[in-house]
Order: C-alpha cells, then structure tokens, then sequence
C-alpha cells in the first residue's frame, strides 16, 4: 500500500488533551481546530491538535472527505473521536449564571459566577474525558470509510 494512502493506518494514538481542547474550542468561538494526521502514512499514527485557521478552513476540501487537498494530511474533527451521543453540552456562562442566581444559599457576585462558571468546565472536561472512543472513522471521499483504532493518550 502506498505511504500516501490513508488506509494504511490502524491505529491513532491521540492525547485525550488535545481532543478536549479541540472540541472546546469548537463550542466555544468560530475557529474549527481539527485532530490531524500527516503523511506518509503507517499503520500506526499520531493525530495532534491543528487549527487550520483562515487560510486554510478546508476550502477545495470535497464534502465526504478527511484529505486536505493541499497536503493529503487527514483533517479529523474531534467530535468524532467520542462515543456517539457521550457528550455533555458545553456550559455556556450564561447557565452557569442562572444556575447560581437561581441558587438561595448562594448570593450572586461577579467573582463567584466566574468561580461556578470554572468548576462548570472542569466538570464537563472531566465527563467528555470518559466519552474518548476507541475508534474513530475516516472518510475519504464517495462514501468510503475507513475505521481506524484510537489509542488515548494521557487517560487518568
């Protein structure tokens, strides 16, 4: 198989980081990181963390395909390297700020909303951490997909 070929690879070894910040990222701005594996591939591979930025937001990339066009690296969005429908909705400050308004044993001051609001986060972190799957699919084009074993790093 060609070291070009995408299908050479078995096994993504991964930090759990960097899938989390990845997929917070993505929650929680416009900016679309991605968990990337560059060529030439082998049946084993490190995905890290990439934001492709602007300049490189995957345009000429075709729907249905992981492969920036430019380089052949696989562009893999971290939502798909947890177990379906595992994820908690990211804490917005607005609900964190509700929850303690709507709290009677617990007056509401702005360094006390942003103290709820940090253990919120570090909550969900904790609970998406779980979520890790142990596979993930790669797409690569009229429909073929290529499933390929996911190897956290860095679990507790």
């Amino acid at each position: 198989m060609d070291d070009a070929d995408p299908r050479a690879v078995r096994s993504l070894a991964v930090t759990t980081d960097d899938v989390i910040a990845a997929y917070e990222a993505r929650q929680r701005s416009p900016r679309r990181p991605v968990l990337r594996v560059t060529p030439p591939f082998s049946a084993r591979m490190r995905a890290r963390l990439h934001d492709p930025g602007a300049a490189e937001s995957g345009m000429g990339t075709e729907p249905g395909d992981d492969r920036d066009p430019a380089t052949g690296a696989l562009h893999l969005p971290p939502e798909r390297f947890f177990d379906t429908d595992a994820t908690a909705a990211y804490p917005s400050p607005d609900d964190t700020e509700d929850a303690l308004r709507s709290d009677p044993d617990a007056e509401f001051s702005v360094e006390r909303h942003r103290e709820r609001h940090v253990e919120a986060v570090e909550a969900w972190r904790e609970t998406v951490r779980e979520a890790v799957a142990r596979e993930v699919v790669v797409r690569l084009g009229e429909g073929e997909r290529h499933r390929v074993e996911v190897k956290a790093l860095g679990e507790a």
